[in-house]
């Protein structure tokens, strides 16, 4: 470690402030970032996390080494690392599209919220580099992972009369590597077709090649793209 921090490692007044507003610090730093994106846990969240993980820490070497007190200092840290679970999970929302949003906020909650332990501890050289890496990872390397090609993902709806019509397009994406994300079938009165089905896939066939393999196949009344 550092022998830079070594007079901050103390629980005097002056050391509590200063391991407090560092944790305010590196929230902020964090926070602003995933402000500038518009996401819903953003500046203030960030702080208050932080800050929140940083005082348990704070009292819970208190406990320990000021009021000497049998108590497992470890289990606050534990409690805050769960609760943190439960606020990551809310900023997770599921489109009409079947996409997940808000995992990479709930990750950097959780992870902001061990910065918080960590500095809070006295470790500052640890939650510092932490809130680096947090940044690179929210900024350079988001860059890296949109440059990723992923398969497309896109919805057929189908009008067919037998339910192994719906089979056999199902064996055809199996055989074409077009694995199914979502699948919805209902009855219906139509004087042509008995089914309908709404089919969410994703891989390397485009949509246009499949809608018209689809339309081929025995007992498909209508294919359409949705």
């Amino acid at each position: 470690m550092l022998h830079l921090f070594d007079g901050v490692r103390a629980l005097g007044f002056g050391t509590v402030a200063l391991k407090t507003l560092i944790a305010c610090l590196c929230g902020a730093v964090i926070g602003l970032e995933r402000s500038t994106k518009n996401r819903p846990a953003g500046f203030r969240t960030h702080i208050l996390v932080c800050l929140g993980a940083a005082v348990a820490s704070l009292t819970a070497l208190y406990i320990y080494l000021e009021l000497r007190l049998p108590a497992d200092i470890s289990r606050i840290g534990g409690n805050v690392i769960t609760g943190l679970g439960f606020i990551g999970a809310g900023t997770i929302i599921i489109t009409k599209r079947m996409s997940i949003k808000g995992l990479t906020t709930a990750a950097g909650l959780w992870t902001t919220g061990i910065i918080g332990l960590a500095i809070g501890s006295g470790y500052i050289e640890l939650g510092l580099i932490g809130t680096v890496l947090v940044l690179l990872s929210e900024t350079l390397m988001a860059r890296v992972s949109s440059a990723i090609q992923s398969s497309p993902e896109y919805a057929l709806e189908l009008l067919y009369i037998e339910k192994t019509s719906l089979d056999h397009v199902l064996r055809f994406c199996k055989d074409n590597r077009m694995s199914i994300t979502n699948l919805k079938i209902q009855t219906i009165e139509d004087p042509e077709a008995k089914y309908a089905a709404e089919i969410r896939l994703r891989g390397a066939m485009k949509q246009d090649a499949l809608l018209n393999k689809v339309q081929h196949m025995p007992g498909i009344v209508a294919s359409m793209a949705l």
